[in-house]
């Protein structure tokens, strides 16, 4: 059985994490042009959404660049305008579905508004994921499979808790509510979660636009009379694998690449200590340390 201090899987580890960062760094879609939110750089939007948004209230179309603010003339605040535009992209058949859930716009660092949560990925605009990796006593990690209902990646394995924040939210207030509904955890359950920590920003092509994501994660050691549970209908199966067997499921494709990219560096910072994470081994590796 495979060790996480095992020498020869911590080199497929780093080998294959630098496979990922291929897919996990991507250009903007072909005919994206950059979009701005009340004078901020906030995202890339589509060629698709950019010709649907023609003439909406609020949108301004140039040739380099599309640029989103409030009407004052019409006294449309900058939330009114992109509760609009998310209508007029649902209508145009530039969404994946309707959450009814809104998000943070950010841009340049700040929180500017609110929108609609399928309206995102059009518009290139910035999103924050939160995971949670949680360990049995005897290391073992919980995974969860995704309900094939879920819009994307159904049936396939992911960390045991994954969300977005939602607008207006605490990045640790967003993992425990996603805690909860996704694998039954309360506050207790997870009192000595390491704090949240960036792994990178993911910049990735998907049919329905770009995805802007920044992915965070938390550890723990769950208690052997913990056993989480899904609530919200949106997993299908969680069970807890050895370190051998997330490696299976890695190599071989049956994760998410978001989970994928989360548990391969939660792997090496569990067997190359604290400081440790996936890109500063391959600096050390490079630099011939």
């Amino acid at each position: 059985m495979k060790s996480a201090h095992d020498p020869a899987l911590l080199g497929a580890i780093d080998k294959r994490y630098q496979q990922l960062i291929a897919r996990a760094q991507q250009l903007p879609p072909l005919g994206s042009r950059p979009l701005t939110v009340s004078g901020r750089v906030s995202g890339w939007i589509t060629a698709k959404a950019t010709k649907a948004l023609a003439g909406a209230p609020g949108v301004d179309l140039e040739p380099e660049a599309v640029h989103v603010g409030p009407v004052t003339s019409k006294r449309l605040s900058l939330n009114k305008v992109l509760e609009n535009l998310a209508q007029i992209l649902r209508d145009a058949g530039c969404l994946r579905g309707w959450r009814g859930e809104l998000l943070d716009v950010v841009g340049e660092g700040r929180r500017l508004g609110v929108i609609e949560r399928a309206a995102l990925r059009p518009l290139g605009l910035l999103t924050t994921a939160v995971h949670l990796n949680a360990w049995t006593p005897d290391g073992r990690l919980w995974v969860a499979r995704r309900a094939l209902t879920k819009s994307t990646d159904p049936g396939m394995w992911d960390t045991l808790v994954g969300g977005l924040a939602v607008a207006g939210e605490g990045l640790d207030d967003s993992l425990l509510r996603e805690s909860n509904e996704e694998a039954g955890l309360t506050p207790a359950d997870m009192a000595a979660r390491s704090a949240l920590h960036t792994i990178l920003r993911m910049h990735r092509r998907l049919p329905e636009g770009y995805q802007v994501e920044n992915l965070l994660v938390s550890e723990c050691v769950l208690d052997d009379k913990v056993v989480p549970a899904n609530k919200d209908g949106e997993v299908s199966e969680i069970t807890n694998v050895s370190v051998g067997e997330a490696w299976e499921l890695a190599h071989t494709g049956q994760f998410t690449l978001e989970a994928e990219l989360v548990v391969l560096d939660c792997l090496l910072r569990r067997a190359q200590g604290p400081d440790a994470s996936l890109p500063a081994l391959a600096a050390r590796r490079a630099a011939g340390r």
